[in-house]
């Protein structure tokens, strides 16, 4: 079954979708709405939609994860266009995860997108958090690596090269990191995030046993099978989103390999570490009691 607009999607891949919350999983435009069973049919019944959307597979597939980004977006998003131009030409889509921005981002978005077919609008009626909107960004993606990336730009996109050098060589998974030596911060972080974050990943790593010493560096890359498969059993939406794709990763088997990058901080995040201390910190023990009963 096709949802009601499928065809003219399939023509103009810049269409802008609605993602709504709720028991299922909806994805539509307009009026016309298909409803999704959760979990891997999701995955599955999207991904085969999509496909047939194109003769040719994208070889990379970028998903960004995007709120209330307006006056920033447009820069990150043209030299995404300019990088992808020279590097995949009509080898690449672009997907834009609007979660309920409520800034006028989409119509700048749009904007790009009337010129730039391989660029593609969704967006999630509330906002639902970076998890949920990275997921439904993985499981719309048609590319044979889906790298997903900061929507400030943090990590420029140039470094795909190295996450993707790594997946030729075998990983399944591509984690950019910004703690190995070799990687290169050009602006170093706020102290307060910084060292919360480098605090909470070594937490994180030794409770949940990750491979990895950058757990939340917004710059992973996948096999496409693989990304389906963890995130179309992804439950977390917030913050800890990275440790549950980590963890279930590491169950399930996966090649995880870790990347150094350039990386600088850009101020301006949503994120508030000391605020939401109490609340990650509990959600972490709730994540880690989940993923033991994967095990």
């Amino acid at each position: 079954m096709q949802p009601v607009g499928a065809e003219k999607f399939c023509l103009r891949t810049q269409a802008s979708w609605t993602v709504s919350a709720g028991t299922t999983g909806r994805i539509g435009r307009g009026k016309g709405r298909l409803a999704l069973s959760n979990g891997r049919g999701i995955a599955e019944r999207m991904h085969s939609q999509l496909r047939r959307c194109s003769v040719e597979q994208p070889e990379l597939s970028v998903v960004l994860p995007a709120y209330n980004e307006r006056h920033r977006i447009g820069r990150f998003l043209e030299s995404v266009r300019l990088y992808l131009k020279e590097h995949y030409p009509d080898r690449h889509e672009v997907i834009v995860v609007d979660d309920g921005s409520t800034d006028g981002m989409a119509e700048v978005v749009e904007g790009m997108a009337a010129g730039w077919p391989a660029l593609r609008l969704l967006r999630h009626d509330t906002n639902r958090g970076k998890g949920a909107a990275v997921r439904t960004g993985v499981l719309a993606a048609r590319g044979i690596r889906i790298l997903f990336a900061d929507a400030d730009g943090a990590a420029p996109i140039d470094q795909e090269a190295r996450l993707s050098e790594a997946i030729r060589q075998g990983a399944d998974i591509a984690v950019g990191s910004r703690l190995l030596p070799s990687g290169r911060q050009e602006v170093a972080r706020q102290t307060i995030r910084g060292l919360f974050g480098r605090l909470f990943a070594a937490l994180a790593r030794r409770l949940l046993r990750l491979p990895v010493r950058d757990t939340q560096c917004g710059f992973k890359m996948f096999r496409a099978g693989v990304a389906r498969n963890i995130f179309a059993e992804l439950r977390e939406t917030g913050y800890l989103f990275d440790l549950e794709v980590l963890g279930l990763s590491v169950r399930r088997g996966y090649k995880i390999v870790e990347v150094p990058i350039r990386w600088a901080d850009v101020p301006g995040g949503h994120f508030r570490p000391l605020r939401q201390l109490p609340r990650i910190l509990l959600e972490l023990l709730r994540l880690w009691g989940r993923l033991r009963r994967v095990e």
